[in-house]
């Protein structure tokens, strides 16, 4: 994250630096300043400011922190999870496009593909070797027998999912935790649909895609504190970091000095 917007270093834009804001900067004996970072942690060293912003840090309670640690890294894993959520928008709008498009055009294509079929059985009763466009035969049968209320549902479902995703993927990148409930919620329920299918017939996509969505469920309600588990949004705020506890100068604590 630093490397893409830059460090936050408040020590390089003050005059001087104080014994107390050693947590933050320091200046070193031979003119140069350490500052750290607020976000990473990393100790940068800065020239002193030929006009500083402020003659002095203000209280360590007061130096507004950064996300960082554990609370930045949930949030970019929500931002993974809002793509992937993006990625099933496209893969549902594409099977409602082709659908739509099947749809309006049912009457023409079935036409073509009883026209096709007729010769494909035509060439095959006149020749010695039947057989040998099985499957084209069976996938225009398909298409012949297709009915339109199947894609009267397959169109509605596609569209009813490709909106619920993209509403998930919106929330979740801007961190709602609605978002949160809901994805949690929708991908739950369609486990058991996934189950099925892989019960059904086994294959590499079906499977990775329930793992991806079994881990993306339990890392939400866990981690996220999601319907009261490991202490619900209370225990979330409590653990947030505490300015005075995360800059406090080496060998001090909050409030506490060090022994002489």
């Amino acid at each position: 994250m630093c490397s893409r917007r830059g460090h936050i270093l408040p020590a390089a834009a003050v005059e001087v630096l104080r014994p107390e804001d050693a947590g933050v900067g320091i200046d070193l004996p031979d003119g140069r300043r350490l500052a750290r970072c607020l976000r990473c942690d990393s100790w940068i060293v800065v020239p002193r400011p030929i006009e500083p912003k402020a003659h002095a840090l203000p209280p360590l309670a007061r130096i507004p922190l950064p996300r960082r640690g554990e609370e930045l890294r949930e949030a970019i894993v929500l931002r993974i999870i809002a793509i992937d959520r993006l990625v099933h928008v496209v893969l549902f709008g594409a099977v409602f496009a082709v659908a739509l498009e099947l749809r309006l055009n049912i009457g023409p294509l079935r036409d073509t593909a009883q026209r096709f079929l007729d010769a494909l059985n035509q060439a095959a009763a006149n020749s010695t070797q039947g057989g040998s466009h099985g499957f084209l035969v069976r996938e225009l049968q398909r298409l012949v027998d297709l009915r339109t209320g199947a894609l009267d549902v397959l169109i509605a479902t596609s569209l009813a999912y490709a909106v619920l995703e993209l509403v998930e993927a919106i929330g979740l990148w801007h961190e709602r935790r609605w978002a949160e409930y809901l994805t949690v919620i929708a991908t739950a329920g369609l486990m058991p649909f996934e189950i099925f299918e892989l019960v059904h017939r086994v294959t590499l996509f079906r499977i990775s895609a329930l793992v991806v969505n079994l881990l993306i469920v339990v890392w939400l309600v866990y981690r996220k504190r999601l319907f009261g588990v490991a202490g619900g949004p209370a225990a979330s705020a409590r653990d947030r970091p505490d300015p005075e506890v995360v800059l406090a100068p080496p060998g001090r604590t909050a409030g506490v000095s060090s022994p002489a």
